[in-house]
């Protein structure tokens, strides 16, 4: 993989047996524990190849420096890689990721659909005894091994590397339709810097004969077939999926949602392209504006007229849904998807650290702050349901009815714009979703870029803003059907098929191989020797057996019982979900496919193959004041 620090015939100027120890650096004996060698493999470079500098992985540049030891002792220096200009521009990255649109609109719209304040109760066994384990688990590894969701593998264990690049195939899905979403939300921004927001009346020329204003000072009476000027903006204005028939006619491309997706991924590009230097600074907005506007949108919500409705309704707790099984999925579902293990982020970002930074505090940091967001999420979104429940004169479960991103774009929209100060709020409220969503897509990339870039440093390793550039140009082309009349059904069928199932199964198959295949023993040594202290028995216990088993138990019930999906009025064929499974297997077929590789190209008995495919073939290299020593 890359170049050895020493020759052969370098180290055996030392005494057998001894250690070399000049200005400050340490040069073990090859018959010791630790051997000098960046890749671990046998091979040595020959006296000629010392004088070149090796050009190391991502991040990794080979430095020559001269340690004289008995004379004549000559040793290359490996520079560390890049790692965060400040430990906080890590936190901020990791809350940004975390921290997305789903804690807006799912974790509220699940915690009442579920038991109102009863179900904070499942959320948290679960966060407890599945989400934070697996959290800790991929900041530990990243952090340890240094290296990105592919080229990890061959440290812990070989033949699982097909988890690597089902990862990558799963982000690029997820940058196929994540980024439509932010594209709608800045379509709002955008027509929000305004007198009059667009969705306050039903005079604009894409109403129809529903539209009903009773927000309007007229006497209005609202039917069944009625429609709100917000929900006919974000229908018949913004999607147009009046111009589709569906997944099987999704009709013409939007050109106003295509620029503001390009818009959005040259934001992206300038954000990313340099590393995490430049992406820790991005997130110092992105990462703290959010909570600015959830604080002012907080205070305002409260001061509305029926805000205690939507908040009782909220919390209220309906304790026989503790007895249902879809109850304790649901919190599964929503504590795993909104800690976010298994997009290859976590490790990416953790392998920008200091080899001693403590990642067992970032871990419970992170985490707390992620779900506590949530939890706060709701009383803002609840306040205002609460508001439009008065001024409906309807019950909260009537106004509550939208889900997904329609909580947003047209019940949350709507309530905005009937509000004093209407535009002010609507530019601050989807600048907010702009930064929520925008950190997460920095981070998605981020781990598609550190994963490819180390295990091809020699291909990728110096031109990293031309891969970024290819990366964000191939995102976009695979958005295009996301941007399309009928856009939002295909948005739907990514979001419930093409990522959910996948990314339980690698993660189940993850926590199997580092606590079955490589250790639960190795890897709590793993993190005693980057924090001084081993893991205790209930992240072990958590890690060999409840963190597995809870993954294997979600992802069980996802599959016994499929979603069966509707938006707007537009109810999904038989075969959809059909293509929804074969988009998500495309990316999880990686897994078996290099297993079978793995076994193929090994040589000897069936057994050894086996035996050899399920060892570490490279050795980590752990820091030992100034130079990196690898543990073999």
């Amino acid at each position: 993989e890359t170049e050895p620090l020493t020759s052969k015939k370098d180290v055996s100027d030392c005494s057998k047996g001894d250690d070399c120890k000049e200005n400050g650096l340490l040069v073990r004996n090859p018959k010791s524990a630790l051997r000098l060698v960046e890749d671990g493999n046998k091979v040595h470079p020959s006296q000629g190849d010392k004088g070149e500098a090796a050009q190391i992985s991502n991040g990794y540049s080979g430095v020559q420096s001269s340690v004289p030891c008995n004379g004549e002792q000559q040793l290359m220096e490996l520079e560390d890689r890049e790692t965060w200009s400040k430990k906080i521009d890590f936190l901020l990255s990791v809350i940004g990721y975390a921290v997305d649109l789903g804690n807006v609109w799912r974790f509220p719209y699940i915690c009442y659909q579920n038991g109102g304040g009863a179900f904070l109760i499942p959320y948290t066994i679960m966060a407890i005894f599945g989400g934070i384990p697996l959290f800790y688990m991929e900041l530990a590894l990243g952090q340890y091994h240094r290296n990105g969701c592919i080229s990890i593998w061959r440290k812990i264990c070989p033949i699982f590397k097909g988890i690597g690049f089902a990862i990558c195939i799963i982000d690029l899905y997820v940058a196929s339709y994540y980024n439509t979403i932010m594209a709608w939300a800045f379509y709002y921004l955008i027509s929000s810097f305004t007198a009059e927001l667009p969705w306050t009346s039903c005079t604009n020329p894409w109403n129809t004969g529903n539209c009903t204003n009773y927000f309007s000072k007229d006497n209005v009476s609202w039917s069944l077939h009625s429609t709100s000027p917000a929900e006919e903006f974000y229908t018949r204005q913004v999607l147009q999926v009046h111009r589709s028939n569906g997944l099987d006619d999704l009709g013409g491309i939007s050109w106003q949602l295509t620029l503001c997706l390009l818009l959005i991924f040259t934001i992206v590009y300038f954000s990313i392209w340099k590393g995490v230097k430049t992406s820790g600074k991005v997130v110092w907005v992105t990462a703290t504006f959010p909570y600015i506007i959830l604080f002012i949108l907080l205070v305002r919500g409260a001061t509305l007229p029926g805000a205690w409705r939507g908040v009782l309704y909220y919390l209220k707790p309906d304790w026989q849904k503790l007895l249902a099984t879809e109850v304790w999925v649901d919190a599964a579902a929503q504590i795993f998807f909104s800690l976010g293990p298994g997009f290859g982020v976590l490790l990416a970002y953790a392998s920008y650290n200091k080899f001693h930074n403590n990642c067992y505090q970032d871990a419970l940091v992170t985490s707390t702050v992620n779900c506590l967001t949530s939890f706060v999420s709701g009383f803002v979104i609840f306040t205002v349901l609460g508001y439009m429940a008065e001024m409906r004169n309807e019950d909260v479960s009537e106004v509550a009815k939208d889900t997904g991103p329609s909580l947003l774009f047209i019940t949350y929209a709507e309530a905005i714009a009937n509000m004093p100060a209407s535009t002010f709020f609507a530019i601050i409220f989807f600048l907010m979703l702009l930064t929520l969503g925008l950190d997460s897509t920095f981070a998605g990339l981020e781990g598609v870029i550190t994963g490819v870039l180390d295990e091809f440093p020699h291909v990728w390793g110096k031109r990293r803003e031309l891969f970024v550039l290819g990366l964000t140009i191939v995102c976009f082309l695979g958005s295009l059907a996301t941007l399309t009349f009928g856009g939002a059904y295909v948005v739907k069928l990514f979001e419930e098929y093409a990522t959910g199932p996948a990314v339980l199964t690698v993660v189940f198959l993850e926590a199997v191989a580092v606590s079955w295949f490589y250790g639960i023993t190795q890897f709590c040594n793993d993190v005693k020797e980057m924090l001084g202290s081993a893991p205790g028995w209930y992240w072990r216990v958590c890690w060999v057996a409840i963190s597995p088993l809870f993954l294997l138990f979600v992802t069980c019930s996802f599959l016994s019982n499929p979603p069966e999906l509707r938006l707007f009025d537009y109810d999904y064929p038989y075969w959809t979900t059909v293509v929804g499974y074969c988009i998500g297997t495309s990316s999880i077929i990686f897994i078996p496919i290099y297993m079978v590789y793995r076994l193929v190209i090994t040589p000897g008995t069936l057994k050894e193959r086996i035996l050899k495919s399920i060892t570490p073939e490279t050795a980590t290299e752990i820091p030992f004041g100034d130079i990196r020593m690898n543990a073999v």
